[in-house]
């Protein structure tokens, strides 16, 4: 039925459950895993109006993203690949991670987007977001929640 997770990761605690639980679906279902990074954009506070700064900042900030991506990705295909799932990773750097993980989980092919959530609840929500919420709103692909 599914056989190409998308499963976004960021590097918090939760990431690990993302990571392990959607392995453990994938051996269940003999499905393969995109894992997918997005990277912040570089926030207008660090931008100089300096030339030589800016572009400084900038190069500083790709390379910080291109190594926690790649850490991060580099990780979840050990897990992967040690239980015998097959495993694809890929990050941008956008300031919309929303439309980001929408947009290249459909990309990519796959047929279920897994997330793991804060379950913050209505408060939290209001007050922090939600990208699960947004996922749901975005996307055509069905979406489990793990919590």
């Amino acid at each position: 039925m599914y056989k190409h997770l998308f499963v976004p990761i960021d590097g918090s605690d939760l990431s690990h459950r993302a990571m392990d639980g959607s392995i453990e679906l994938a051996l269940q279902l003999g499905a393969r895993i995109t894992g997918f990074v997005v990277e912040p954009d570089l926030p207008l506070s660090a931008v100089s109006r300096d030339p030589v700064a800016y572009a400084k900042h900038i190069n500083e900030h790709e390379d910080h993203n291109e190594t926690h991506a790649g850490a991060l990705l580099a990780q979840f295909e050990a897990r992967a690949r040690t239980a015998g799932v097959e495993f694809t990773g890929s990050h941008v750097e956008s300031g919309a991670v929303d439309d980001a993980i929408a947009g290249a989980a459909e990309a990519a092919g796959c047929d279920m987007i897994v997330m793991v959530t804060h379950g913050r609840g209505p408060v939290g929500e209001l007050l922090f977001g939600s990208h699960t919420r947004a996922i749901i709103a975005r996307s055509q692909l069905p979406l489990l929640v793990l919590h």
